[in-house]
């Protein structure tokens, strides 16, 4: 049985023998991004939902991959900050009052508009991951190396909806 000093610290202390500095610089970094992460993944299947138009299909299918893109990217950076022995709050309620995203407006939307609307929400992802990348390297490359990998794929991402509407 544990007493509440010994429960409190638990969520506070890196669990796993990382440095207690190191564990906590990349919670700060990595968890503003799941929060993007996961917002990206929701809202990118409400896109996927609801886009119509002459191109309906390919922006269709590739928002699935968008949002399965994102989910993994999410899952990685959180089990990151978890490896390293500290918990992650991506509860919805805590995602809502953290993301820098805007809320897209909901219902049938053609897919310029819809492929504007998930750039703009890959592009606050990467900036929240390009903080990660600088933030990280000094103190993680290790974590470093998975923001980079999080940012390139981000990229592709961007690349491949932009090219439908020649979005910059």
């Amino acid at each position: 049985m544990t007493d509440s000093k010994t429960a409190s610290k638990s969520t506070t202390a890196p669990m796993s023998g990382a440095d207690p500095e190191v564990a906590s610089g990349v919670s700060q970094f990595f968890t503003p991004l799941v929060h993007e992460l996961t917002v990206l993944a929701v809202n990118g299947k409400q896109a996927h939902w609801n886009v119509r138009g002459r191109d309906f299909l390919e922006v269709h299918e590739f928002l699935d991959t968008v949002v399965d893109h994102a989910q993994e990217w999410a899952d990685l950076a959180a089990e990151r900050v978890v490896a390293l022995g500290l918990p992650i709050d991506a509860r919805l309620a805590t995602i809502a009052s953290d993301t820098e995203a805007a809320n897209p407006k909901a219902g049938f939307k053609q897919s310029d508009d819809t492929i504007a609307d998930v750039v703009a929400q890959i592009d606050v992802a990467t900036a929240r991951v390009n903080a990660a990348i600088k933030g990280l390297e000094e103190l993680d490359p290790a974590s470093q190396d998975v923001a980079i990998a999080i940012r390139q794929g981000l990229d592709k991402d961007r690349w491949f909806l932009a090219a439908h509407v020649s979005v910059k």
